[in-house]
């Protein structure tokens, strides 16, 4: 990855009317002056693989920084170009005036045209400006008021390089609703402009980064109980007091950039700058991130800056009229498994577009950070497809890798630490690239934390292909551990991936029909019930604890939502039966789901005691296949784990670090979480002084099958 000239040589593909050249390119292969990474000794020093490939994290890190002097060289000033929110799309200017700046290089000529002027195509055309760009200026009315009034649709009218007219949204709209049946299915820009006493005013300060994340991972639409779509203010009112009392402290909202495909997931954008008007207004999405802050829980936003949605009339393809504005032309242009659009990261005004995306969300409606969408397909040519990732680290210096694309990431990332220094980024990436979770700083990929993709695979694999009699500890001990040294994982056991239609929750994998039958407490005793739950706690704990650093559930699984997700479509007749939460499941006091949920909570509520996420790694001492226990130790808390299906032990010996009194603090088989109750918690646990498993101490404890304990140092 190498840095072009700030103004390059390639003509203006706008046309020979603009004097100057276009800017593009500022991610290309050519020289650059080397400038090593401040801190990369400490980089170097935590992972010494990475000595042997020193010199192309010098040339990444060089590239970033030669683009962040360009541009702040050409445009005067870094932060300027990072909000150009401020500048492009329908501006109000103090008079009333509107002012509008948009970029279409291969564009003969824009217009603008709404209900404000009878749509006429061609009385308000757009003057053309250097470097493909495009402004207007509309005078105020005769009466002072905006010549565009509040919530009035607009468009965009292009001539193409052809001479052919397209109608098209602006990339920067900031209000995109869905037209009446009989309009079409194209989504229609509202302009955005609410009186001053309608607009929503922050009252409450973001919340410093927790110590420990907790995260919630939702999703709008789904979480009201009736089969429609549910709305900003519902989730406000009625999700937010559910996640604070399972205990969590952060909250990852997807879909809430605009989608005119809902069943997407949120994943096909077609409106960067827009919020989803499926489920409310912008305000209302404010007051619910307002809300969040007051019960101090952090906010991220899914952000899919990975790719984006074919459509022209309502999306960013084809906006000029080339199929290479914001994209790569040609085949490289396209992710054919996904069927949509690749950004073209060397560009100039691509990132302009991408970061003041990232601030707009950051600065108008208070988001405290991001989970970045689609990182493997971002980062490889290959965008990941068919690649094993064995752990080579050629495969992550090779030729495979998209410099331009990790550039564009260790930019976004430098850019959102620079101006928020408590902003939490995640990267969403399977291929474990290493120093991608490191600071840019050292040369590392910025982020604060990855996901840790491989575990949810693991628990589906065990429960698609063997009973538990089968599984193996060491293995599943290992998948949990594997993690890069200082890079931090959200650990999770299950995520909405999971749960698409298709595939199944891990509750209903271990209990499937029986969830329909014998959930009720006063239904005959279920063997696959009992064991379905049992080892839904355990899979959750042990996860918890040796997963990460960070932990993430999504809505519903902590009470072991049945079924799966499928939103409404052609091929379900547009039915709302699975895209759902059925929170009744969990609030019924005659039904089970109250015990996973009790569960759950309780363990979020432990973790938040003794902080053992934010801690060193666990130390697992035992991992006994024969027995199939596990014990480790993290934050000066011991977890011991009996996932035998029939044998409890009695005495079991386990090693400890420190001797004395120990306490049950957590214990799966309390009757309160839907267990048999067969532990004593006034029994206290005595560690002695007697080595055993590489710990200084040893203990004897009681474990009933398929129950895991958590026990405590007495002060």
């Amino acid at each position: 990855m190498s840095v072009a000239k700030s103004e390059s040589l390639a003509a203006d593909r706008a046309g020979a009317g603009c004097r100057k050249p276009l800017r593009e390119h500022v991610f290309m292969m050519a020289s650059v002056e080397l400038v090593e990474p401040p801190r990369l000794n400490d980089l170097l020093e935590l992972d010494p693989y990475l000595h042997d490939h020193k010199k192309e994290i010098i040339r990444r890190y060089s590239c970033m920084q030669k683009v962040v002097s360009d541009l702040t060289a050409a445009e005067g000033d870094f932060d300027k170009f990072t909000k150009a929110y401020k500048d492009f799309g329908l501006q109000i200017q103090p008079d009333n005036s509107i002012k509008s700046l948009e970029w279409a290089p291969a564009a003969q000529q824009l217009y603008l045209k709404g209900d404000f002027n009878g749509w006429n195509g061609t009385s308000h055309p757009f003057k053309k400006l250097d470097f493909g760009k495009w402004s207007i200026h509309i005078p105020a009315n005769a009466d002072g008021s905006c010549p565009i009034p509040h919530l009035s649709r607009v468009k965009i009218g292009v001539v193409t390089a052809s001479g052919e007219h397209v109608d098209r949204l602006s990339p920067w709209a900031s209000y995109v609703c869905k037209p009446p049946k009989e309009e079409g299915v194209a989504y229609q820009h509202h302009f955005w402009n609410p009186p001053k006493d309608q607009r929503y005013v922050f009252r409450h300060p973001r919340p410093a980064p927790p110590r420990s994340a907790r995260v919630y991972e939702c999703h709008v639409g789904i979480a009201c109980a009736e089969q429609r779509v549910g709305t900003y203010v519902e989730f406000r009112d009625n999700i937010l007091p559910r996640i604070v009392k399972g205990g969590y402290n952060t909250v990852q909202i997807m879909a809430i950039m605009e989608h005119a495909y809902y069943a997407s997931f949120g994943y096909q954008v077609t409106s960067f700058f827009a919020a989803s008007s499926r489920f409310g207004t912008p305000e209302e999405l404010k007051s619910l991130i307002d809300e969040a802050h007051r019960l101090g829980l952090t906010v991220l936003l899914d952000v899919v800056h990975s790719h984006a949605s074919k459509n022209s009339l309502d999306g960013l393809n084809m906006f000029d009229g080339s199929d290479s504005c914001y994209f790569h032309g040609g085949g490289r242009g396209n992710h054919d498994l996904w069927d949509s659009r690749l950004f073209n990261y060397s560009h100039w005004e691509v990132l302009r577009f991408l970061l003041s995306n990232l601030r707009w969300y950051m600065d108008e409606y208070m988001f405290d950070g991001f989970r970045f969408d689609g990182v493997t397909s971002m980062l490889y040519h290959s965008h990941g497809i068919g690649e094993g990732f064995s752990g080579d680290y050629n495969e992550y210096f090779g030729l495979n890798v998209d410099t331009e694309a990790l550039g564009y990431l260790m930019l976004a990332n430098f850019m959102l630490h620079k101006y928020y220094p408590n902003v939490i980024t995640v990267s969403e990436d399977v291929s474990g690239m290493p120093a991608l979770c490191r600071p840019v700083e050292e040369g590392g990929g910025g982020f604060d934390y990855r996901l840790g993709m491989a575990i949810p695979d693991q628990w589906i694999k065990l429960l698609k292909e063997s009973s538990d009699e089968q599984w193996d500890m060491n293995k599943i001990v290992h998948t949990l551990e594997n993690r890069r040294y200082k890079e931090k994982t959200i650990a999770y056991a299950e995520s909405h991936d999971q749960a698409l239609v298709g595939d199944k929750t891990i509750a209903f994998w271990l209990m499937d029909a029986a969830m329909y039958t014998s959930m009720s407490v006063m239904s005959p005793p279920s063997l696959i019930v009992d064991r379905g739950m049992a080892l839904h706690k355990l899979i959750r704990l042990i996860t918890h604890v040796l997963g990460g650093e960070a932990y993430l559930n999504f809505m519903g699984n902590e009470f072991g939502h049945p079924e799966w997700l499928d939103f409404p479509r052609i091929g379900n007749n547009e039915s709302y039966q699975y895209a759902r939460r059925q929170w009744h499941l969990m609030d019924d006091e005659m039904l089970k789901y109250k015990y996973l949920a009790a569960f759950d909570r309780a363990m979020n509520l432990l973790e938040d005691k003794y902080n053992w996420l934010s801690a060193d790694p666990a130390y697992t001492s035992t991992k006994h296949e024969g027995d199939k226990v596990v014990v480790c130790e993290r934050a000066n808390v011991v977890f011991v784990f009996n996932f035998h299906w029939e044998k409890s032990f009695a005495d079991y010996k386990i090693g400890v670090h420190f001797p004395g009194e120990y306490r049950i603090v957590l214990d799966s088989d309390l009757k309160e979480f839907g267990g048999q109750g067969r532990l004593d918690h006034n029994v206290p646990v005595y560690a002695k002084p007697e080595p055993f498993n590489n710990r200084n101490c040893s203990a004897l404890v009681y474990v009933p099958s398929r129950v895991a304990i958590v026990l405590a140092k007495v002060d």
